[in-house]
């Protein structure tokens, strides 16, 4: 019992740590496409990188608070993602998954997986 609220508590603190730093950006993007003459095609990559390095963030910040299976803990925290934004799209915006989205969701849940075992491995290497 205290092992399950332990690894519930480190995904809810990398849940929250990625919305956190989704909205952020989201913000700072949309300020740059309302006051500057960027258009939304030229800043495709700069967000897709900023997505992937909010994943990994994320993943690195449960592996760090699980201390133990990294790998278990991001995989739980990018897939926990995924499904709270695939019911978003599904149950609010009335569509699915598209094949590209799926492979996105795929990628946010392998790069959430290397975070946590990176968290994992510089918390214990901070402790020892």
């Amino acid at each position: 019992m205290e092992e399950s609220k332990h690894v519930g508590s480190a995904i809810l603190y990398g849940l929250i740590s990625i919305f956190i730093l989704l909205i952020t950006s989201s913000i700072l993007f949309s300020l740059l496409l309302k006051f500057t003459s960027l258009q939304e095609s030229s800043l495709q990559y700069a967000i897709t990188i900023v997505s992937f390095i909010t994943l990994f963030t994320g993943g690195f910040i449960s592996g760090g608070k699980g201390k133990q299976k990294g790998w278990f803990l991001g995989g739980l925290t990018g897939f926990t993602y995924s499904l709270i934004v695939f019911l978003f799209t599904f149950l609010g915006l009335d569509q699915l998954f598209t094949s590209e989205q799926f492979i996105y969701h795929i990628c946010y849940t392998l790069i959430c997986m290397m975070g946590g075992i990176l968290g994992v491995n510089l918390s214990r290497g901070s402790t020892a």
